[in-house]
């Protein structure tokens, strides 16, 4: 039995206290990607040293039960004690749902550490989303990561197996649409749909404070083309949802979800109410507590008020930023804050229930099926390199 996404139903109504966690648990990275807002945030990067695992487990302690964990970094893989990370966090608040993105570069790690995490965590849906920002030499040349393609390809292929023994696994590919291959976007999705064992193919619109702006200026246009592409993919079957209880709504949110980025960046205000702050925080590497990963000052850091998230929310930064977001003084086009943006307003639920009954009523996969057998393996597509 999983932990119910549905636990957190009370917080439609009383916005109170987090549910929704992202921590940055490191800015080391083995990729280059230059649309990389958190690495381009600071420079030099801070010498601060990043929270122990003793330290993380007090912070863990501090927080009631949690709806979605995401980690996030830099590369959440290269903290060799991630698997004690997401234990620690698992016993003290049962989150839902643990985001684990990578960019695929150490293949037997991420397995090794995957499959430690699905074994000691089976109550919660543990989701790794692949990123993949270009098919064969394009997504090397974007993430300046010469044969990083054939890495992310060997990790799908060592990550598929999973598939068929945890139940609890979602195997999914992350690609940021930005500058550079906006013009690439059908070619990937095409490379995506083939590999069997994938689930989730999500589009993440480039955001954040860059240090070459110049990957921020896109035709959104092609975001709109592409959004509509998925859109029909999860209507018309062609595209499966996903395998936890509640996939079918976390489907339509989807959909629903960027056509409000959509219209977020095109209008470039805030299109719905945000949340960040009240449901939804980030925890740096370093201890430093944000409302979301576009406000740049701290509410304050765990080091500073004995671990204690709770504290860290009663400072005056923390009241003088929840202000000035609930009077719409900034916008942004976060997709994992758009989630509860979403699914805790109730002024959209007309919306999102028009999208969940547009989708087919197939039954959830069985265990032992991602796109096929999860165990037959080598079902990856031949990949033309070169633009």
């Amino acid at each position: 039995m999983r932990y119910s996404p549905f636990r957190h139903l009370p917080s439609v109504l009383w916005k109170h206290r987090p549910i929704q966690l992202t921590f940055f648990v490191t800015r080391r990275c083995n990729a280059h990607c230059p649309f990389c807002f958190y690495l381009a945030s600071t420079s030099p990067p801070p010498t601060t040293p990043e929270l122990t695992l003793d330290e993380i487990e007090r912070v863990a302690r501090s927080l009631k039960s949690l709806l979605w964990l995401a980690f996030s970094g830099g590369e959440p893989f290269l903290r060799r004690d991630l698997p004690a990370i997401s234990r620690s966090f698992y016993r003290h608040n049962r989150p839902a749902i643990m985001l684990l993105p990578t960019n695929g570069l150490m293949p037997e790690l991420i397995r090794t550490h995957t499959e430690e995490i699905l074994r000691d965590c089976p109550k919660s849906v543990v989701a790794v989303k692949l990123s993949l920002d270009g098919v064969g030499d394009s997504h090397d040349r974007l993430r300046g990561t010469p044969g990083g393609f054939a890495k992310v390809i060997e990790t799908y292929e060592r990550l598929a197996p999973l598939l068929a023994r945890y139940p609890n696994f979602e195997l999914g590919v992350n690609t940021v649409l930005c500058r550079a291959n906006e013009n690439e976007m059908d070619a990937i999705a095409d490379f995506v749909a083939r590999l069997k064992h994938i689930r989730t193919h999500t589009v993440s619109l480039v955001r954040g404070d860059l240090s070459d702006p110049h990957h921020k200026q896109v035709d959104l246009q092609k975001y709109q083309r592409m959004s509509e592409r998925l859109a029909r993919e999860l209507r018309n079957g062609s595209a499966p949802l996903y395998r936890f209880s509640g996939g079918g709504l976390k489907a339509a949110q989807d959909i629903l979800q960027r056509r409000l980025i959509l219209r977020a960046a095109r209008e470039r205000r805030q299109v719905i109410a945000c949340h960040a702050g009240r449901l939804n925080l980030v925890l740096s590497e370093s201890g430093e507590v944000y409302p979301c990963e576009t406000r740049t000052r701290s509410f304050g850091n765990v080091r500073g008020h004995g671990y204690d998230l709770n504290a860290v929310l009663r400072t005056a930064a923390a009241r003088e930023t929840l202000h000035s977001i609930g009077h719409g003084e900034c916008h942004c086009t976060h997709e994992c804050y758009f989630i509860t943006n979403i699914l805790f307003n109730p002024l959209l639920y007309p919306a999102l229930a028009r999208e969940y009954l547009a989708l087919p009523r197939a039954q959830p996969a069985s265990p032992s099926a991602g796109r096929a057998s999860a165990e037959t393996g080598h079902d990856v597509p031949t990949a033309r390199t070169g633009s």
